[in-house]
């Protein structure tokens, strides 16, 4: 994967709150379901979220700026322990060669030790040391000692519903095979799927997983807020005047909220443990009335409104200076 801070497009030195503006912005530009014509949008997304998983987490940054890890958070090769590790030279092609040098078993410096580090090192996946051309020592390695990344990484967008409810979907792999996934109800933004044994494959070695990144859709009428939710409601102006009951949707069945006489536009009510299931509870809904006036020109309006400005003026921008 490309660098994180380049995927992002970030300097290094830009602090988590930039970070965080930056993967929400390019998150929702990438997104699969805001994307349905390109087929690459899901790979697009998939990076950009592996990316915020490395420089959006503050140790996991911190590893990565320090070389600990690579852009996917593997582990990298730190060298050998102590001073008498390897001697590296350049070679063809600007690849390095290294040299292992030995001498004889138990002697300072000797094969015995240096294989004691090989073998710490690798988890006993060296064989050992055998004579070489010009009496020196050749060592092999057994590569099964070494693991293989089989994990296969996809995202996945679910609706609000979904997250909260639970459901099932179908996903598509990379190698094109489809698989019908159970999401649990409760899912967040970001919270990863692991499938046991549905990663790739390679002989000699155990399946991988499958690893589902989930993203929640955009709700037509909900904004998610932690575990609340909000939702803007319009009403007639006679309504917030007179007052009235409206209905409110929430995830759930609709509820009748009162709405009192003489409420402004941008007042906000809220509705308690109408919003998403919490560790403890469930979060609440907040409805924001919003006066919404008749389309067109209404004369009948117009005249009542002008008859009610000269005969009751008042001034809301008044404490505006």
């Amino acid at each position: 994967m490309r660098d994180p801070y380049e995927v992002l497009g970030v300097p290094r030195s830009a602090n988590a709150a930039a970070i965080k503006s930056a993967y929400r912005k390019l998150a929702k530009k990438h997104h699969p379901d805001s994307n349905k014509g390109d087929p690459k949008a899901a790979e697009r997304f998939s990076e950009i979220n592996s990316a915020n998983e490395i420089i959006g987490d503050e140790d996991k940054r911190k590893q990565f700026d320090r070389g600990e890890i690579d852009a996917e958070g593997k582990p990298r090769f730190q060298g050998f322990p102590g001073g008498g590790g390897p001697r590296g030279r350049a070679g063809p092609g600007g690849f390095e060669s290294y040299t292992f040098r030995s001498g004889g078993a138990g002697g300072p410096g000797g094969g015995g030790a240096f294989e004691d580090i090989l073998n710490s090192m690798f988890g006993g996946g060296m064989r050992g040391a055998r004579p070489g051309a010009g009496g020196g020592a050749q060592f092999e390695f057994d590569t099964g000692g070494i693991g293989l990344d089989l994990d296969v990484n996809v995202a996945m967008s679910v609706s609000l519903e979904e997250a909260v409810k639970g459901g099932e979907k179908r996903v598509r792999l990379p190698t094109g095979k489809e698989l019908n996934v159970k999401i649990p109800a409760g899912v967040t933004e970001g919270q990863q799927i692991r499938l046991r044994g549905q990663g790739e494959s390679a002989q000699g070695h155990a399946p991988g997983d499958l690893l589902i990144t989930i993203s929640i859709a955009p709700h037509p009428f909900f904004k998610v807020e932690g575990s609340d939710l909000r939702i803007d409601l319009p009403v007639t102006l006679y309504e917030a005047v007179l007052g009235a009951k409206v209905r409110v949707p929430t995830l759930g069945n609709a509820v009748e909220l009162s709405v009192p006489k003489n409420t402004s536009s941008g007042r906000t009510f809220r509705l308690k443990g109408k919003g998403l299931p919490k560790s403890g509870g469930t979060g609440d809904l907040l409805v924001t009335i919003r006066i919404m006036l008749p389309d067109g020109n209404d004369a009948e309006l117009e005249a009542l409104m002008e008859k009610w400005r000269d005969q009751h003026p008042y001034n809301p921008r008044s404490g505006l200076g």
